[in-house]
């Protein structure tokens, strides 16, 4: 691949889209504001723009050209000023290949190539190239590490003599229906209407508000029925169509990670990046025995689609956890269910603490809607339960070169680190904690950007933490 090449034309229909996309929200306003008298202006004016953007989508594909030489893959483009990005081998991370719905129709894929400088985007990105093209690529580039090629991204898992696991469609199913994802979509569909609230004149609400009132109470209640069981629905295929076709495999120091059913993405992460493993029990899947099992990975970037933390299997029963890990990441294998516990002198600090917010919530019903007193009794019972969950939840394990500590917000987390993955160490105390010979644990790895990742144990015993203090430290006991 010495020679310069170009993207696959179907670049230009990308960088289209990606323009499109970034100018839609002041097409929409000005074609609110420009309806009426300037109708005509205006369609002429966005047929110009479009044109336009046409035009610079087709030059910026045109001037964008790609080759290896040396050990070294070189990129030249921009249209007036032009740019060259020089990346080694040896400094390449990952390779990512992603193929969506209509790189898929053209036989095409994404390649995102991240180093260990990469930022809030991949170090290099081509866009839309063959999936043969892809494949040569990342082989040629991962000489140098692995010594041999990549993983093809149409391969079979069978071809490969690695382990490697796939979710089952009805495990990915129960991932759907237990992920909450109604709340998410509920927020934004609040979020929605809130913005576009403001473009919608007083009479539409008017209306709507009337024909609701003549519905009844009953037709209303079953039309929300429907819209919840609506929204559930769509969370539950939102889940599937994002890990569908999920497996994992590991291939020497790398894991390969494959899901999606329209947007085909397939991941890499090299073990060596991975600062903790951390198992997730919501409360909806805490009663059911299912977990998540995640990574925290250092470096990386946002543009790739993925969360802070990368899920390395979206579901799973809790006792198959350990296997899971033994298989694909030895090293994280800990006791992580034998965990020393939080002092019982520490439940009344996290009743105290869960209480609060629900208390000011509860205060404000109460005022606006008295007649509600049921409300704020049914919170302040639900916020005294999470205290008392979250502190059964609370412990920590050290296990030679591992620590493992578990905390829970809403879901239970359980995080297993690696002592030199631990950046730094804290022991907090305020003056009630001190009275009760209690303290705070505040440890960081490195995470997603590089920017530092936080985790908090409250309360524990301070003999504990000074334990602690002393394993992180290597120091030995007096």
């Amino acid at each position: 691949m010495s020679e310069q090449r170009r993207l696959h034309p179907a670049a230009i229909i990308f960088n289209f889209i990606k323009a499109i996309r970034e100018a839609l929200f002041v097409i929409i306003i000005s074609f609110i504001s420009f309806k009426d008298d300037y109708l005509f202006y205006y369609l002429l004016v966005v047929a110009g723009l479009v044109l336009i953007i046409l035009t610079i989508s087709v030059l910026s594909w045109y001037r964008y050209t790609y080759r290896l030489v040396d050990d070294e893959l070189q990129i030249e483009y921009g249209i007036i000023v032009r740019k060259k990005r020089y990346i080694s081998k040896n400094r390449i991370q990952s390779i990512d290949l992603t193929a969506s719905v209509i790189h898929r129709i053209f036989k095409l894929v994404k390649v995102q190539i991240e180093t260990a400088g990469s930022g809030m985007s991949a170090e290099a990105t081509l866009k839309a190239v063959t999936v043969g093209q892809g494949e040569q690529l990342r082989r040629e580039l991962k000489v140098v590490q692995q010594g041999e090629g990549g993983e093809d991204f149409t391969r079979n898992q069978e071809e490969l003599d690695s382990p490697s696991k796939q979710i089952s469609w009805n495990r990915l199913f129960v991932a759907g229906s237990t992920s909450g994802s109604i709340g998410v979509i509920l927020a934004l569909l609040a979020f929605g209407l809130s913005e576009i609230e403001q473009f919608l004149p007083d009479q539409f609400f008017n209306q709507t508000f009337e024909w609701v009132i003549g519905l009844g109470i009953s037709i209303v209640i079953v039309l929300a029925i429907i819209v919840l069981f609506v929204l559930y629905l769509l969370g539950i295929a939102g889940t599937m169509i994002k890990y569908g076709n999920f497996t994992i495999q590991k291939n020497k120091e790398e894991l390969f990670i494959t899901r999606g059913l329209l947007e085909k993405k397939q991941l890499t992460i090299p073990l060596k990046r991975i600062q903790a493993i951390g198992v997730q029990e919501s409360i909806i899947r805490q009663p059911l025995g299912y977990v998540t099992v995640f990574a925290e990975v250092a470096g990386g970037s946002l543009d790739k689609g993925e969360d802070f933390s990368t899920v390395l299997f979206p579901i799973m029963k809790r006792e198959e956890v350990d296997a899971f890990l033994q298989e694909f990441i030895p090293t994280y294998v800990s006791e992580r269910t034998k965990l020393h516990p939080l002092p019982k002198r520490a439940l009344k600090f996290y009743l105290f603490r869960s209480v609060i917010p629900f208390f000011i919530v509860a205060a404000l019903v109460l005022y606006f809607y008295p007649q509600f007193i049921w409300g704020p009794v049914i919170l302040l019972l639900a916020s005294l339960y999470l205290g008392l969950l979250r502190h059964r939840a609370g412990g920590f394990r050290t296990e030679e070169k591992l620590l493992t500590i578990r905390y829970r917000v809403l879901s239970k987390n359980t995080m297993i680190i690696v002592h030199k993955r631990i950046q730094s160490y804290e022991k907090k105390q305020h003056k009630l904690q001190k009275s009760q010979q209690l303290a705070t644990l505040n440890l960081s790895i490195i995470g997603k950007l590089g920017v530092g990742k936080h985790y908090k144990l409250k309360d524990l015993a301070v003999n504990d933490v000074d334990l602690l203090a002393d394993w992180y430290s290597y120091r030995k006991k007096g």
